[in-house]
């Protein structure tokens, strides 16, 4: 996570308390939905909302570990690299995410936001 992105890049998207362990939320951005995950040990993550297999809502699936499966057709996605593990073969775009005393944001270019 590169915390030296321009202060602009940076947008509040809410509290960890928002996201439950081992949960998921929503944010919609002009380039669509990225879901942010926290683990059970209150690492947060992330990536694009939709599984690189048939486009399943990753925001919906099961989160162990650093990782989540989709609740579609069971592909797990590494949340610290945002690639299908084991046999599959794709990938989802990370996103930088910066947790300030639990206040967290997201880094984007400079682009408008709407949480969902």
């Amino acid at each position: 996570m590169d915390m030296n992105w321009p202060k602009d890049t940076w947008h509040p998207i809410g509290d960890i308390s928002d996201i439950p362990l081992r949960g998921a939320r929503c944010v919609k951005t002009p380039q669509g939905k990225i879901a942010v995950f926290r683990t059970a040990e209150d690492q947060v993550f992330a990536i694009e909302d939709h599984c690189p297999h048939k486009g399943g809502p990753l925001s919906q699936g099961i989160v162990h570990g650093a990782a989540v499966t989709c609740p579609l057709h069971n592909w797990v996605i590494s949340l610290e690299t945002g690639q299908a593990l084991g046999a599959d073969k794709g990938s989802v775009r990370t996103i930088p995410v910066r947790n300030e005393n639990g206040m967290l944001s997201i880094a984007l270019d400079s682009m408008m936001m709407a949480a969902e």
